[in-house]
């Protein structure tokens, strides 16, 4: 049997890849693992109630878009954190912002563009699900270096005007995964510029929007309403996952032009699966609270403020404008992530897992992702046996 080419140049994901390479030898001391951006701060005491109080709900097909209370929630939220009121025809709820970033790109990227194969654009380094989504439609990926020389925030305008007339959809992260950049107010009106001119659609991934450390990130929702930007260029993807601390719950949403929305649905309704009901209650009060993700915030901040301390006077060390990531520099990424497990048990991940080769270079080679999310204490322990190790 043949089977489809269109991944074939995909390498494995990050975490086997990880696997391949660490799990055949033994750690050097008590493993502690700083590579899977899985939150482990308590979520928040309304989870489990409602939930009990909504068993009943896994007895029924939920509905495909999100209930009238969730879409009316998240619209709240936007408002609330964006001022922008986005009505209930433009928003979808999503099992995670994965599923939306990889279904939306089938939704709505078109298979030709004036004549031509698509690109899509993605910043190098990413996350995956771009890559996968771009072979899916059969477009090029461009992957465009999101380097501390522009700062880790890829230079899509820089790129030629032959190429950029052929991008359908640009990708973007803010704040970055893995690097903890935000894109300003004039970085999105730039971008939203561009994609105007050139005719293509922003996917903007804002998931680690919740998590910052000195202001809340812009985003793309209020950048576009404030400069008039066409509805249909901007789709905005979020999530619980990190916000409220619920990876689990597989719980986000997508937001945009009501027109590709509507794509969106339509696909869902053929080949989706809808957030269950009980799921679907959960989210509405998450969306609808506050003060558990202040409080969150908060941890995190302390756990900044440990990692400033640990790698204070480290050359190359910044701390990230949002997000739970550390992108340290070393001189190779996947030899030091080997050298740090045998000779401690610290798990972290190879920059160059989250990257792909352009140009002969790969931007995150010399880089590791650290994982601020365990508890403290055992983070900072794994932080200082990092550092004692690696610096």
């Amino acid at each position: 049997m043949a089977f489809p080419e269109r991944f074939s140049n995909l390498p494995d994901y990050a975490f086997p890849r990880l696997r391949k390479l660490l799990d055949a030898h033994a750690p050097g001391g008590d493993p502690v693992a700083m590579t899977i951006g899985e939150p482990t701060h308590p979520m928040p005491d309304f989870v489990g109630p409602i939930l009990a109080a909504n068993l009943s709900g896994f007895g029924v097909y939920p509905p495909n878009d999100g209930t009238p209370e969730l879409l009316a929630a998240i619209s709240g939220w936007t408002e609330r954190r964006y001022g922008v009121s986005v009505g209930s025809e433009r928003i979808m709820a999503l099992n995670g912002t994965r599923e939306g970033l990889y279904n939306a790109c089938l939704a709505i990227a078109p298979e030709t563009k004036r004549g031509k194969p698509p690109v899509i654009l993605i910043p190098n380094p990413f996350y995956q699900v771009y890559a996968v989504a771009a072979a899916t439609v059969g477009a090029e990926p461009l992957y465009v270096p999101a380097v501390a020389a522009n700062g880790f925030l890829p230079d899509y305008a820089g790129l030629p005007a032959d190429v950029l007339d052929r991008v359908t959809v640009a990708y973007i992260c803010s704040p970055a995964n893995p690097q903890g950049a935000v894109a300003s107010r004039a970085y999105w009106a730039d971008l939203l510029a561009l994609a105007e001119k050139h005719d293509f659609v922003i996917f903007a991934d804002e998931c680690y929007s919740e998590i910052w450390r000195s202001a809340p990130p812009p985003g793309i929702l209020q950048v576009a309403a404030e400069v008039g930007a066409d509805p249909e260029r901007v789709f905005t993807f979020h999530s619980l996952s990190k916000r409220s601390n619920l990876p689990g719950l597989r719980s986000g949403f997508v937001a945009g032009g009501a027109q590709g929305i509507a794509r969106i649905r339509k696909l869902r309704a053929f080949a989706g699966a809808p957030l269950p009901l009980p799921i679907q209650r959960v989210s509405e009060a998450a969306w609808a609270d506050e003060a558990h993700v202040e409080a969150n915030r908060a941890l995190y901040h302390e756990k900044f403020a440990i990692a400033a301390q640990v790698f204070s006077g480290l050359q190359g060390f910044d701390l990230p404008e949002g997000g739970f990531f550390l992108w340290l520099p070393v001189e190779d990424g996947e030899e030091a992530a080997l050298h740090l497990w045998k000779k401690t048990g610290v798990r972290v991940l190879p920059g160059a897992y989250l990257s792909r080769d352009a140009g002969g270079q790969n931007p995150g080679k010399g880089y590791i992702r650290v994982a601020l999310v365990a508890p403290k204490e055992e983070m900072q322990r794994g932080l200082i046996t990092l550092r004692d190790c690696l610096y």
